[in-house]
């Protein structure tokens, strides 16, 4: 089969790899249909991290199963699936507690286990989710992000009628949006500096948009709020300016939520960092999208929220590729060829 292998930084080939094969009674094998392109993905492509030389990219995915295994009895061949593409060990601390995201040995398919920018992929059968008809191949290929941002918000303590600020409009904050309603926000404020993007979170339900490069989201906050500040602002850029002036956006005992990854040191002004100390604020870390028991009721809300409509991922699809171009999309998106929110690849 054809596939995306990464072998060095910016060293990702297609090529022809070895087709899975069914070795376990609880392995199930997948035709790929749709594969996105994760922010962590970008990453990787740049600095590595915990890879294997010549392993096969990607972890966003949704697609057909090809093959089941002896003991897998919920899922047959012809089904429609998203696969949840964590492994957690089960036997460390966080493990046995059931805190799942916080497995000391956690991974997933594209860095240790061969990944998704292929044309098919293995994975045990706890991991693959079932699709409604409702719920097509490239929505369901965003299941994952929209669970990561699930489980940050599941991490809060909103109450319907909050106020939500969301800083950085790429695929999380733009799911972040359109989760915010979900938990009842009454209004959303979405901040960027690129129009484009705020443009889109305008159409995916934020109430009001603001272009911090004109003007301060914290004095743009003020104005709207008298003074006040949001409920609970959503860090979702993975910026080391954002990642310091989010701290600014709530009210007195207010909650911030990172689900950004800014990838560089923080250096946070005294007037930002004050903001923690004198507001009283709930400051909340948020990783990876799974919880117990696996994987978690992120999943099952993504789906059903999708296949309702009130999440809407139309928008943020930029580009569609076959899985061919897959080099030259990473070449253009890192050393910024171009405006990209996310693409998916169709193998």
């Amino acid at each position: 089969m054809k596939a995306l292998n990464l072998y060095d930084r910016q060293d990702l080939r297609f090529e022809e790899t070895k087709k899975p094969v069914i070795e376990k009674e609880d392995e199930v094998i997948i035709k790929v249909k749709a594969a996105g392109i994760c922010g962590s993905d970008l990453s990787r492509y740049k600095k590595l991290g915990p890879y294997v030389e010549g392993m096969t990219f990607g972890h966003e995915f949704a697609g057909e199963v090809a093959e089941a295994g002896t003991g897998v009895s919920h899922i047959k061949r012809g089904d429609r699936v998203a696969g949840c593409p964590a492994y957690y060990c089960g036997t460390c601390e966080s493990c046995k507690k059931g805190e799942l995201s916080r497995c000391e040995n956690l991974t997933v398919i594209g860095a240790r286990h061969p990944g998704a920018y292929a044309e098919y992929v293995k994975l045990p059968s706890e991991n693959v989710v079932l699709l409604p008809d409702e719920v097509d191949y490239d929505t369901a290929a965003l299941i994952e992000p929209s669970a990561v941002v699930a489980h940050g918000f599941y991490r809060t303590n909103l109450k319907p009628g909050s106020e939500v600020a969301v800083m950085g409009c790429g695929s999380i904050g733009l799911l972040a949006i359109q989760w915010a309603k979900i938990f009842g926000a009454k209004k959303v404020y979405a901040i960027d500096i690129d129009e484009t993007k705020l443009e889109t979170a305008k159409l995916l339900g934020a109430d009001v948009v603001m272009n911090s490069k004109e003007k301060t989201a914290y004095d743009q906050i003020r104005e709207y709020t008298d003074g006040q500040g949001v409920d609970a602002a959503i860090e979702s850029a993975g910026s080391p300016v954002t990642s310091a002036q989010v701290l600014a956006l709530p009210k007195k005992g207010g909650e911030v939520v990172f689900m950004g990854i800014p990838y560089a040191d923080i250096q946070i002004e005294r007037f930002y960092f004050e903001r923690i100390v004198r507001n009283e604020l709930r400051v909340l870390g948020s990783w990876n999208a799974i919880s117990s028991p696996f994987p978690g009721k992120e999943w099952g809300a993504s789906v059903h929220y999708m296949s309702t409509g009130q999440i809407n991922v139309a928008p943020m699809i930029s580009h569609r590729k076959p899985l061919k171009e897959g080099p030259e999309m990473f070449d253009r998106i890192v050393n910024n060829k171009g405006s990209y929110v996310k693409v998916i690849f169709h193998p």
